[in-house]
């Protein structure tokens, strides 16, 4: 098996007999050039996990390509005039000989009642490699190599810490880490939940302004 990671969630699995492409988001970069894909995957909604505008010029370029979409993505997917295969938790497929298996089904809460989602994550080939979108779901299969989140709003480096330590694979590598070079989109989350009770500003380093 081979990897390669596009940035943040995005990663292109190749079995030997498949070549899988997992979460082509906006924080990702290359993945458009693709070609002969056996499936595109997609763990859930959120734009830093699917390009809306990317995504069906890469579809039409890879015709043979399976597209695998968690249950709540599926109006998404309709919107932009593509047809998905849905990916609930405990569904299977064989793609080109590979098997992906969806585990998980929701994804991890960010914050207080904000509404949760589904995400499907994935295991390919029976351990060979996981995705787990934006969870930590363990798996009950045994892991090869894991792709583990390590910065998101919904997710605190001890517990990344923990997700490796539980599942015990034989390697990891990290994904989901745009945010540590998009601060701006963290600030964006905390100015989010905190403007009913406060204000927020983002002084640039060593300009003095007035509060």
């Amino acid at each position: 098996m081979r990897i390669a990671h596009f940035g943040h969630a995005c990663v292109l699995v190749e079995t030997g007999s498949a070549r899988l492409l997992i979460d082509p988001g906006t924080f990702s970069a290359g993945f458009e050039q693709l070609r002969d894909l056996t499936g595109i995957l997609i763990t859930h909604q959120h734009m830093d996990h699917i390009d809306e505008a990317k995504l069906p010029a890469l579809v039409k370029a890879n015709p043979d390509a399976a597209l695998l979409v968690d249950p709540d993505t599926v109006p998404v997917i309709e919107k932009l005039g593509l047809t998905a295969r849905v990916a609930s938790a405990g569904s299977s497929f064989d793609l080109g000989g590979a098997a992906v298996n969806v585990v998980g089904g929701a994804h991890a809460m960010i914050y207080g009642d904000y509404p949760t989602i589904s995400n499907a994550a994935y295991v390919i080939d029976h351990g060979a490699f996981y995705h787990p979108g934006d969870s930590l779901f363990v798996p009950e299969q045994s892991i090869d190599v894991l792709g583990v989140p390590v910065v998101a709003p919904w997710l605190k480096t001890a517990e990344a810490v923990d997700f490796v330590r539980e599942i015990k694979p034989r390697t990891s590598f990290p994904i989901h880490e745009a945010l540590l070079a998009n601060p701006a989109f963290g600030y964006g989350m905390i100015e989010n939940f905190t403007k009913e009770v406060a204000g927020f500003i983002t002084p640039r380093r060593g300009e003095a302004v007035d509060v």
